[in-house]
């Protein structure tokens, strides 16, 4: 990694007279404030107006009537799904599955990346500066779909994370894809092990990360879990999968495995500080005992959960256990939204439908799960999720002084209780990806017509096999 800019000669963003949520240790807030960034880094945060005297300003903006945030980061995915939208409304996890999966099963290059492109867009334009795909179709003679999406990623300059996901378990063997949509306990471990050489970055100021993510228990064989995440700790990244998601899997686990959910994943090598599952909806006092226990993180995804008619995630008692909980969009053929600003407000309202009602959840820990949540579960607490000085420059600047949210007093309430706030500027790196509401790192119509050319063209192959 090249050395950063001497102080004197690196440039700077100056940002004053917004209110600010730090989501550091502290809560820190600040309600008139600014930001500086120097380069990519995040030079200074606090009360009042910027120090006096900063050299090579090259942008100074007046927040007024706005909340600066860290950015928000998602923590579970699939891409793909952005051309399979409006499908299967009305189904259940495992009928949703079998429904879509033949068609899910003939994705090819030009189709990830343009679902890549949709996906990313519409999160940058709602807040989200680090983004997470967990892809587990690889169908053969498909092309290089990993490539695709990073490619993207890359394109519309969001921070990334490609969970390469896998399955080797199909309906031949009592799984739900199709044969042909599987892939070969030794081709998975060998291409995921491929991507990760190819594309994991370890610096500090990432764009790029792998993790190894086989599917779920019940389209992966307990080889590919075990051997998966012998990879993943040897070659030092982050392992994902689904977990605990509806009650049909509980059931399966219990029939195949002769255990639940969580005692099969630590059986297999997957409960760890460097282990993510996404939904967890149906987990048991033991259960979330054994992730605070081993540090496993989970992925949240309220509006898939209820689409789905999965249940409601304990949240509260994870939280209050000390499980690492970050929020995700899942895949937008079960949430088709595809916006992460969402789950702020649904983390909260679906909470509150449960045991713990009114003191199940609160604004500003709805904004901790989207924000700094979502950085500990994907392992990057130390570089983003926090407006701190010395960390990586992704922030987001929310209107809040709209028809909106004019009324709302508190800032972080407005925006977690509100309606969607407009985004006035993103930065990634320190780099802008959101001005004014529009994307500058792409042309939205564009990335619009590619991905309803790339839908028709899906369905159609999927209606002629």
């Amino acid at each position: 990694m090249a050395a950063p800019a001497a102080p004197d000669r690196v440039e700077r963003i100056v940002i004053e007279n917004c209110s600010i949520a730090t989501v550091d240790a502290a809560d820190t807030e600040y309600a008139s404030g600014h930001v500086v960034v120097a380069g990519n880094r995040i030079e200074s945060v606090g009360a009042g107006r910027a120090p006096a005297g900063l050299e090579n300003v090259v942008r100074r903006i007046d927040g007024t009537g706005h909340l600066v945030t860290p950015g928000l980061i998602n923590t579970h995915h699939h891409f793909y799904q952005w051309i399979t939208r409006g499908l299967a409304t009305d189904n259940n996890l495992f009928d949703w599955l079998v429904a879509l999966y033949p068609t899910w099963a003939r994705v090819d290059e030009p189709m990830a990346r343009a679902a890549a492109q949709g996906s990313l867009a519409m999160m940058a334009l709602g807040g989200v500066t680090t983004a997470m795909d967990h892809h587990y179709v690889y169908p053969k003679g498909s092309g290089d779909l990993s490539g695709a999406i990073i490619g993207a990623a890359r394109d519309l300059g969001v921070r990334f994370t490609l969970a390469r996901g896998s399955m080797d378990r199909s309906e031949k063997d009592g799984g739900l894809p199709p044969d042909f949509a599987v892939e070969t306990l030794e081709g998975a471990l060998a291409a995921t092990e491929a991507t990760v050489d190819t594309y994991h970055d370890t610096s500090f100021d990432a764009m790029t990360q792998v993790a190894v993510a086989p599917c779920s228990p019940f389209s992966v064989s307990t080889e590919l879990m075990r051997q998966g995440a012998e990879l993943a700790r040897r070659k030092g990244v982050r392992l994902h999968t689904h977990g605990s998601e509806t009650v049909e899997e509980e059931k399966f686990c219990h029939e195949l495995f002769g255990m639940g959910p969580t005692d099969y994943f630590e059986s297999t090598g997957w409960l760890g500080d460097d282990v993510w599952m996404a939904h967890c909806v149906h987990m048991n006092d033991s259960d979330i005992a054994a992730f605070a226990r081993t540090g496993t993180g989970v992925a949240h995804c309220p509006s898939s959960n209820a689409r789905l008619a999965a249940g409601i995630a304990r949240v509260p008692d994870m939280l209050a256990a000390g499980v690492p909980v970050g929020l995700g969009v899942d895949g937008t053929a079960s949430n088709e939204s595809g916006e992460l600003h969402t789950e702020l407000r649904n983390a909260l309202l679906i909470n509150r439908l449960g045991p713990h009602r009114e003191r199940a959840l609160n604004a500003r820990q709805a904004l901790r799960l989207g924000t700094y949540g979502g950085a500990q579960v994907l392992g990057r607490a130390a570089q983003t999720g926090s407006l701190e000085a010395g960390k990586l420059a992704d922030l987001v600047l929310w209107k809040l002084d709209t028809l909106a949210h004019a009324s709302i007093a508190d800032p972080v309430t407005a925006l977690v209780f509100g309606a969607a706030a407009p985004v006035t500027l993103s930065l990634v790196d320190g780099k802008p990806v959101v001005e004014s509401g529009r994307l500058v790192t792409g042309d939205e119509d564009a990335i619009a017509r590619a991905t309803r050319d790339e839908a028709r063209r899906l369905a159609q192959i999927a209606a002629g096999a």
